[in-house]
């Protein structure tokens, strides 16, 4: 593929990095930075203090205050457009916008560049008006056969791109210690308090590893569901906030399991992903694409409540951790997500080429 200037926009409301909680933050960084490897001019617009493998669009400072998404969000889209209006009057025009952050394409109306969508989320988390009036130079893809089942009929749905990680990142450890983890955004629909919850049912520790988002009512929750069982009797409850990504990958490999108990409909899972890599098997509620990433009786085992995880935990010793490895690296490879995605971006270009002699 002929070598592309491809403009990257990711969430607006925290940086762009390796330590990322947001699945669609680490989604964008590794995709930016395949990308980049592979001869791609690329650009990322994100907060303040972001990270990126080509150039950086700072979009201003993460708010200081919680609940400041609909100004951190106006602000940030003010910038990228200001900045696309600039830079569409020089010869260095991007070939294409990979829209990553969930709010930005409605604007896209205003620009000739293709805009490509990936909706991370699922159907019901975006307002129904956002996909009234889509600009005609605005595709979308989904990340998972059960979440592009749910947008049937959203038009310009161009196909799936599964996630993917860096598998390199997170080694594989055949021995395992005895407590149980769970990790992510620590927010109600992810499930945290109900871990707690599965831990104490299987009698074993738990270490609760992730980010509370700067929403009152993540933090109301954090305060309300998590804070008093924090290191209080046995089993143990243990806190590791905002891990690095080394820490990240230990946490991983030294788990007996890792629990996923979401109450959201998945749309994938890099938690389980990870977990995979490492070696180590998922517990996860069957809920979205969760059966699409955990593979049942061979990288870990899916159930239908909190009180079917416990049980789960006996099980643990028919999961092997080779197995799980290749799973990871057969099918969630940071350079298959690519791969696919290259092959999308061939089909934006292609699709609004035609588009444009059709007018």
């Amino acid at each position: 593929m002929t070598s592309l200037r491809i403009l990257y926009i990711a969430y607006p409301l925290l940086p762009v990095s390796e330590a990322s909680a947001g699945g669609a933050e680490q989604v964008l960084r590794v995709t930016e930075g395949q990308m980049t490897q592979r001869g791609h001019c690329t650009m990322v617009a994100a907060c303040d203090g972001s990270q990126a493998a080509g150039e950086l669009l700072p979009t201003g400072p993460s708010p200081g205050q919680p609940d400041s998404l609909p100004r951190r969000d106006a602000e940030h889209n003010r910038a990228i457009l200001h900045f696309l209006a600039r830079r569409q009057r020089t010869h260095r025009r991007f070939h294409l916008i990979h829209d990553m952050s969930g709010t930005f394409w409605p604007h896209a109306a205003v620009l000739s560049l293709p805009v490509l969508a990936t909706l991370h989320l699922p159907r019901s988390f975006y307002p129904p008006q956002m996909f009234e009036n889509i600009p005609s130079n605005v595709a979308f893809s989904c990340v998972s056969e059960s979440q592009a089942r749910s947008f049937a009929g959203v038009p310009r749905l161009l196909g799936v791109v599964r996630n993917g990680i860096e598998v390199q990142q997170f080694p594989l450890a055949e021995r395992k210690q005895s407590h149980l983890l769970w990790l992510g955004r620590i927010c109600q629909e992810k499930g945290a308090h109900l871990a707690i919850q599965a831990a104490r049912l299987a009698g074993l520790p738990l270490i609760l590893a992730g980010q509370v988002y700067p929403f009152s009512y993540h933090q109301q929750y954090f305060q309300r569901e998590i804070a008093p069982h924090l290191d209080h009797g046995f089993p143990g409850v243990r806190l590791a906030e905002a891990p690095t990504m080394a820490q990240k990958a230990r946490l991983l490999s030294n788990a007996r399991a890792v629990l996923v108990p979401s109450l959201a409909e998945e749309t994938s899972s890099l938690v389980a992903m990870e977990a995979a890599a490492c070696g180590t098997p998922v517990i996860a509620i069957r809920r979205g694409a969760l059966p699409e990433v955990v593979r049942h009786g061979i990288t870990g085992f899916l159930v239908d409540s909190v009180e079917e995880m416990a049980p789960a935990v006996g099980r643990l010793d028919q999961i092997q951790p080779a197995n799980c490895r290749r799973h990871a690296e057969q099918n969630f490879s940071a350079a298959r997500m690519a791969d696919n995605y290259e092959q999308l971006y061939g089909r934006v270009l292609a699709t609004t080429g035609a588009q444009r002699k059709a007018a």
